[in-house]
């Protein structure tokens, strides 16, 4: 008999590549019913799709009252989205349950019954959104409640860097697997970097606390043989932040902003460029100074070379590979400064670097004790 698998992940899954990529593996064990916002992803046998207008935190009335009075325990499953998805009859019994950040490791208790929890947490969640001061002092506090109460009782705690899983291990004794967010291993060859032209590219989401309006001003000030290509979501603000960003480019022919295109056409896409930049200012959380992105592993697979600030985990996988170049500060004249030295010859051997490094820095190799630790839980 099939295993039945439940995971919940209030996003939309659809387009989430980390989930997406956890659905692929889950599929290998068993049945997999998800819970989600948008269309039935990929890799799911059976969806339940949660409306679009259902916050994932309790931000009615009544829950913001819980969270200010620290009435935690009274405000789990209090969220519109769990409400709702607690009238709809889930029904169990589950041979495991996934709980895809810690907002929802109340709802998968709740619908867990009897069955192992693997806790996947994509980042240090009482710090997730530590920037807006509201959050910081309702929210935080009742993050951290969640991880203190519930990650001692999951059967695996997974999170997407060494630096983080070591903070939950510190704070809440939760000993976590890192889980990177490594893409599929991808057969792509590197191209050849052409003389005195260096081709950098960026993508992900146009929020105005990655750094992109800084990557944007560098790039103006540096020689012309410097372009960017910019492949950019909006953000949750119905796009402002990328007209923003497009304004400040629009003076600029080197710089042009393209198409987002799909995860998985991602790698063949990037792999025409020759440096992929990342300079998200290390100092703004926790996260951001841990952040082992999506898009650093993107940049491997697409065999090109990779610019960085001094982010610590980024750098401890960059310098073991010699994937690239690490710039001093997160300062305009650092960051560019950093970049001046290169040529062909050095991004023809970050190239060749990323090649090697591909496979071990996959999603295969990387998820490989997770892989192991569902083998043990669902007798597989």
């Amino acid at each position: 008999m099939a295993r039945r698998i439940l995971c919940i992940s209030l996003s939309p899954i659809h387009r989430d590549a980390r989930v997406l990529r956890q659905l692929g593996l889950l599929a290998e064990f068993g049945e997999v019913t998800t819970i989600g916002y948008g269309e039935k992803p990929e890799g799911a046998a059976h969806h339940l799709r949660v409306p679009d207008g259902l916050a994932s935190l309790p931000q009615t009335i009544g829950g913001v009252a819980k969270l200010a009075l620290h009435a935690h325990r009274a405000a789990e499953c209090s969220a519109p989205a769990a409400k709702w998805v607690l009238r709809q009859g889930v029904e169990g019994p589950w041979d495991l349950v996934v709980a895809n950040d810690a907002r929802v490791l109340d709802l998968a208790s709740r619908l867990a019954g009897d069955a192992p929890i693997w806790a996947d947490l994509h980042e240090w969640a009482p710090e997730e959104q530590a920037h807006i001061t509201s959050w910081r002092l309702l929210v935080g506090p009742f993050m951290a409640h969640l991880c203190r109460r519930y990650l001692a009782r999951a059967a695996l705690v997974t999170t997407v860097s060494q630096g983080i899983a070591e903070l939950y291990l510190e704070v809440f004794g939760a000993p976590a697997l890192m889980m990177a967010n490594s893409g599929v291993y991808r057969e792509i060859e590197p191209r050849d970097a052409v003389p005195d032209r260096i081709a950098c590219v960026h993508s992900g989401a146009a929020v105005d606390d990655r750094g992109i309006g800084t990557m944007i001003e560098v790039l103006k000030a540096l020689p012309e043989r410097f372009t960017l290509d910019l492949f950019l979501v909006p953000g949750g603000d119905g796009g402002a932040h990328l007209r923003e960003l497009q304004e400040l480019a629009s003076d600029c022919e080197r710089i042009r902003f393209r198409d987002p295109v799909r995860a998985t056409e991602l790698p063949d896409v990037l792999s025409a460029y020759d440096l992929g930049i990342h300079w998200i200012p290390a100092d703004l959380s926790t996260n951001t100074r841990l952040a082992l992105p999506n898009k650093f592993f993107d940049y491997v697979q697409a065999r090109i070379g990779i610019a960085i600030g001094p982010s610590e985990e980024m750098v401890r996988e960059l310098r073991t590979h010699d994937l690239g170049v690490v710039a001093e500060s997160f300062r305009p004249e650092d960051l560019g400064e950093s970049l001046l030295p290169l040529d062909a010859d050095r991004l023809n051997a970050f190239k060749r670097h990323a090649g090697d490094a591909a496979r071990a820095l996959s999603f295969e190799v990387q998820s490989a004790p997770v892989r192991e630790r569902l083998r043990e839980l669902l007798g597989a």
